[in-house]
């Protein structure tokens, strides 16, 4: 089974809104910390957003104001809801879940082009 399964990704034009989803299905022990990060061509991955099963969050800088994250614990389900999308955003994202003893499952990624 796969451990993380993502879904949401798409082509939006600037200014419009995207919400990714990401269920941890295929993980059955406890999950600490999930969050997106995010691969544009050329450029490292980088963390967009991440929260914690206590619901601490960490927010890029780049997408504070803009990107939301939220989870569903009964679901094992983390959220990244994207407004006010710009082209820069544009880039593979991709859904890590952490466990308590920090194994990290990664997502296979979901394409997120916003253009016009």
């Amino acid at each position: 089974q796969v451990p993380l399964v993502e879904s949401g990704g798409g082509l939006v034009q600037p200014g419009g809104s995207l919400r990714l989803s990401c269920a941890a299905s295929g993980i059955m022990i406890r999950l600490n910390v999930m969050g997106w990060y995010r691969q544009a061509p050329g450029k490292e991955r980088e963390l967009v957003a991440s929260i914690t099963s206590s619901g601490s969050r960490i927010i890029a800088d780049s997408v504070k104001g803009r990107f939301t994250i939220s989870r569903d614990y009964g679901k094992k389900t983390v959220y990244l809801q994207m407004d006010s999308l710009k082209p820069e955003d544009t880039a593979v994202y991709y859904c890590k879940a952490e466990t308590y003893s920090a194994t990290g499952y990664w997502g296979q990624g979901t394409q997120v082009t916003v253009s016009s």
